[in-house]
């Protein structure tokens, strides 16, 4: 029987093609606005490292001063650099990477190649396991080149093409602000979004071009990026060792959540030690939050995308308003012809079937047409200067999503027209003509 009545809306509609246009492009502005927007909205809004994103924690430690201290609040989102070393030698968790944003000037030894500058990602060996960077070539280095300040750097996919033309670079040499590097290993194409690691700088800014050991970056006093929150004196150096600064970003990897209670219970009991010594002032106050969590918390997808959302599922339902409108004109216009087949047998449901096979159709066609004007709002999306613009493009599951939205909102706005089609009264029908 459907493709019986799908044979019908097809008649129909080569009958009435003003009036199935008007429907089919209702249905394709609504689809295309809201695919837009729900494709951009998913991408900014997923799971960054959905294997592990339940395992991975941040760390937040309230060690600033009492002065503005209000009860309740938040402690700071970054710990300072004594607190992050401090917990990185106590290694209470399986796995544990401390890390912090910089940047580094590169000079390239083949000749013609001018120096660059390239952003860079300050961190401790667990860095590349806990984070699951996939590697193209060697490895990440070990606890033992973090302790030994060593010079060995990880470089990225696009920063190795550059200086070396691709291939395998493990061993070369590169120049870094004018000291002689090792290369140990080069990362694969890798961008999580949001870049869920470090969320005080571009939350979906590209991943460094260069990794390198945080103690050798603090061992050449290289140049660092990203929030400071500094809250004593500093003596000139709001870096060091002892600065009264939080401008740290700590992470650890927990199996259970048995693991994750210790844990926090081993951060209750540092704070009080700190506390107890004089370095903390205010009372303990420690978060530790997974992923998904942290990025809830830090509300990281821009509100006006969030607002875009809410605009596109608006404008569809318009839409599809309008389409109950013209489906409740065209069924209605089709009131002999309903009447002469419920005359001839049919019921009120298969005249309720047809009438939505029909909507259906509708719908089809204007998810055709509608996932034209998302792929062109998309490429209307990627032209804007944000960072995140390059990344929206539809994926298999929402080219699917396309077409089911765009039949099930069809059809939903074809239940009152087919309601009231099925209601009509064959007799009055034909007496009338």
């Amino acid at each position: 029987m459907f493709a019986y009545y799908f044979n019908l809306a097809l008649r129909s509609f080569r009958r009435d093609r003003a009036l199935t246009a008007l429907m089919v492009l209702a249905v394709a502005l609504g689809i295309g606005a809201c695919m837009t927007t729900l494709t951009v909205f998913r991408v900014l809004s997923g799971d960054p490292i959905p294997s592990k994103s339940d395992r991975l924690f941040y760390v937040q430690l309230d060690a600033a001063s009492r002065d503005g201290y209000t009860p309740g609040e938040e402690p700071n989102d970054q710990l300072t650099r004594y607190d992050a070393e401090a917990l990185l030698r106590e290694k209470r968790a399986p796995r544990q990477a401390l890390t912090t944003g910089g940047f580094v000037k590169i000079t390239p030894e083949r000749s013609g190649q001018a120096p660059f500058t390239s952003a860079a990602r300050f961190a401790s060996a667990d860095f590349f396991p806990m984070f699951e960077v996939p590697m193209l070539y060697g490895s990440g280095w070990s606890s033992g080149d973090d302790d030994a300040r060593a010079r060995v750097v990880v470089l990225g996919k696009e920063t190795n093409e550059r200086l070396f033309g691709g291939g395998n670079s493990v061993g070369q040499r590169v120049l870094l602000d004018r000291t002689e590097f090792t290369v140990v290993g080069v990362v694969d194409q890798w961008r999580p979004t949001p870049r869920f690691y470090d969320l005080t700088n571009d939350r979906f800014a590209e991943t460094e071009g260069v990794f390198l050991p945080f103690s050798t970056s603090r061992d050449l006093n290289l140049d660092r990026q990203g929030n400071i929150d500094c809250w004593g004196d500093t003596g000139g150096d709001s870096t060091g060792p002892n600065a009264p600064c939080a401008w740290m970003q700590y992470w650890v990897e927990l199996e259970s959540p048995a693991q994750a209670a210790a844990y926090r219970d081993y951060l209750v009991n540092y704070s009080d030690q700190q506390r107890a010594a004089g370095r903390f002032e205010r009372p303990t106050n420690v978060r530790l939050r997974n992923v998904m969590e942290l990025l809830e918390y830090n509300r990281v997808v821009p509100q006006d995308v969030v607002m875009q959302l809410w605009l596109g599922f608006g404008f569809l339902l318009v839409c599809l308003v309008n389409t109950i409108g013209l489906l409740l004109a065209k069924f209605l216009r089709r009131g002999s012809e309903i009447g002469v087949r419920r005359a001839l047998g049919a019921s009120r449901g298969a005249i309720f079937a047809q009438c939505l096979v029909e909507a259906g159709t509708v719908g089809l066609f204007g998810g055709v047409l509608g996932l034209g004007l998302a792929m062109l709002g998309l490429w209307g999306v990627r032209q804007q200067p944000a960072s995140y613009a390059n990344l929206a493009h539809l994926d298999g599951w929402m080219l699917l999503l396309t077409f089911v939205l765009a039949v099930a909102s069809s059809v939903l706005a074809g239940v009152v027209p087919a309601w009231r089609a099925m209601q009509v009264a064959p007799a009055i029908q034909l007496k009338s003509q």
